[in-house]
């Protein structure tokens, strides 16, 4: 854990998994910004099936909790987005591997989107209408980020614009109000994902693997891939021990579908050691 200290509003580096970050929601916003510019068949309705609608995901549309995060509606909503998870994501990076903050981030987007459609279904449950807001931009990610600083780095105080102090914690925490504030308002799905999106942050830094989860689902992977290999390798010892037992020689093999040499090869061995 690194020193606490004062850090000015100043934008960290950009590389690693905070400029994938930024270039992946700039080349979406662009992508719609020119399809809608062309007027190109269905621009208008990509919005409403990559953001997210509670309703749309729950009859089928599961890819919605996945890209809503990518849709951008307006320049400078965008460009205030992108400019806060630059600077988050950034100075999370300079402390923690890519994979990581890349792990966090996602998990903060989906619980984000989670959190939306349990509140609509729960809406829908009590006998309210549901919400139709659509559900675009990575705000959801962002606060899962600050929800991020604001644990690990509770005591380390920012200086906003040079003037205003404050200590990672209480900014966390005035963000975790002004969502809750909002759960009373017109948008209150989109405050309440929000406060989802801290949430999963949270159960992130309590749960996930100390190298992040992405890293261990690749971990994972490959473990499950060597013990497919492992499983066909047992498979054609075995089918060769049948093989040769048909020719009238016997040959055995170990759990690993290795080869095991018989006892006089064995001694010979043995005594070549020896």
């Amino acid at each position: 854990m690194p020193g606490y200290r004062s850090v000015q509003f100043a934008f960290p580096e950009f590389s690693g998994a905070t400029r994938k970050l930024i270039l992946w929601n700039l080349a979406a916003y662009f992508v719609l910004l020119v399809a809608g510019a062309l007027h190109l068949p269905g621009s208008g309705l990509l919005p409403g099936w990559l953001g997210l609608l509670p309703p749309y995901f729950l009859h089928g549309m599961l890819w919605q909790p996945l890209t809503y995060s990518f849709v951008h509606l307006s320049l400078l909503g965008t460009a205030l987005e992108l400019l806060s998870l630059w600077f988050i994501a950034g100075f999370l990076e300079s402390f923690h591997p890519g994979k990581w903050v890349m792990g966090l981030y996602a998990a903060s987007v989906i619980g984000s989107a989670l959190t939306a459609v349990a509140i609509y279904a729960l809406e829908l449950a009590t006998g309210h209408y549901g919400d139709m807001a659509i559900l675009t931009g990575c705000m959801g990610g962002i606060f899962g980020l600050i929800t991020a600083i604001g644990i690990l780095y509770g005591e380390m105080e920012f200086q906003l614009f040079f003037v205003l102090g404050i200590k990672a914690k209480y900014l966390a925490i005035l963000y975790g109000l002004i969502a809750l504030a909002e759960t009373f308002g017109d948008q209150r799905i989109y405050a309440f994902a929000q406060l989802g999106g801290g949430l999963a942050a949270y159960l992130y830094l309590r749960l996930a693997p100390r190298k992040g989860l992405f890293f261990s689902l690749s971990e994972g992977w490959y473990g499950l891939r060597n013990r497919y290999y492992r499983w066909k390798r047992r498979r054609a010892a075995a089918r060769f021990e049948v093989y040769m037992r048909k020719q009238g020689r016997t040959v055995r093999f170990d759990s690993q579908g290795r080869l095991i040499e018989d006892d006089q090869d064995s001694g010979n061995d043995r005594s070549h050691w020896n």
